[in-house]
């Protein structure tokens, strides 16, 4: 392995920052397929896995293609993402935080595709429908933190002024992956529960006829908390820390949600239509994104000396990319270049 790896040529820092942010775009297109997937009533199109109907292609049916599409599509994926594994074994310098991140990916994606087997294999059960979701989330928290990572030099990182701001930014990543869990379970209540007419698909019922109504309401609930706190922590932001990246990505956290209020109450008016619940699940999944994001634009909280310490110029330095990036900027200097890599 070693000696193949060797004889392949070096993966620079930009060139892997931007395999690590792509693979976050693509591990997000993932999920917003496989919600197709059930919101077609396409769940079952392939009653069988990995093979569809016992063969390695689909039948030529709406629902056989799309089932099948999806998997193809998670599985081209997941060659992309251990071909970014490979970037970050040949990246140079090498760094272990991104090679352990880069490895999570094609684990994360053999896990979808284990537990989507199980899924279909149990027909489409609430209990294994909402852990297929929620796990596709959980990807996301090593691929943004890859991307997030790979622009920076190692201890180039942000380290943050104001302990209060880092965790109220924080608490709006706990609050949506609450909102997040919520969400499906609102959803294994619903109407979509993934299978197409005359097949039996079992829905979440511990409140009776009242599940869904009583659900979707702590979903609200939680969901205005979420935005609160995202209102908060931008307030924060702009007003007791110089991170123009954290104020941005709050605000385009605050934008999502406000859109998520207006396109959830809609789609509850209209009981609850297929493809406005696509958009609804589409702006959960790339809000969730974002509030990762935001998580570490607001970096870690520096310790009470530093933060006394630091200077106004060395504040300026906490965006400073790895030496190539610099070089290419025309604007390497000495501390630029990582005196030693993160191994």
């Amino acid at each position: 392995m070693l000696v193949v790896l060797n004889r392949l040529p070096a993966v620079t820092p930009e060139r892997f920052a931007r395999l690590a942010l792509f693979a976050l775009i693509a591990l997000t297109v993932i999920v917003l397929s496989g919600a197709a997937v059930r919101l077609t009533d396409s769940g079952l199109g392939c009653p069988d896995w990995p093979r569809c109907y016992g063969r390695a292609y689909p039948p030529l049916s709406y629902h056989s293609l799309i089932e099948f599409g999806n998997r193809a599509f998670s599985g081209i994926i997941g060659v992309y993402a251990i071909l970014v594994w490979v970037a970050a074994l040949l990246r140079t310098p090498r760094r272990r935080d991104l090679t352990i991140l880069a490895t999570l990916l094609p684990v994360g994606i053999l896990a979808q595709a284990v537990l989507g087997g199980y899924t279909v294999e149990h027909k489409l059960a609430p209990g294994f429908v909402m852990a297929h979701y929620s796990l596709s989330m959980i990807v996301l928290i090593p691929a943004v933190a890859l991307a997030w990572r790979a622009r920076y030099a190692p201890g180039r990182r942000p380290r943050a002024q104001d302990p209060l701001t880092v965790w109220v930014v924080r608490l709006t990543a706990v609050l949506g992956a609450i909102v997040i869990f919520a969400g499906t379970v609102a959803t294994a209540a619903g109407p979509h529960a993934g299978g197409s007419s005359g097949e039996l698909i079992h829905r979440l019922h511990f409140k009776g006829a009242e599940t869904l109504t009583w659900v979707i309401h702590r979903h609200a609930t939680i969901a205005t908390l979420l935005g609160l706190a995202v209102i908060g922590g931008w307030l924060l932001a702009r007003r007791r820390n110089d991170n123009p990246v954290l104020v941005d990505s709050l605000t385009v956290a605050g934008v999502l949600m406000a859109s998520q209020g207006l396109v959830g109450s809609v789609q509850y008016e209209l009981h609850l239509p297929a493809d406005m619940v696509w958009v609804h699940v589409t702006l959960a999944s790339i809000t969730w994104g974002v509030l990762l994001w935001s998580v570490a634009a607001a970096g870690r909280v520096a310790p009470g000396r530093l933060a006394v310490l630091t200077s106004g110029s060395e504040r300026e330095d906490e965006f400073a990319p790895e030496a190539p990036a610099a070089v290419a900027n025309g604007r390497a200097t000495a501390r630029e270049l990582p005196a030693a890599d993160t191994r």
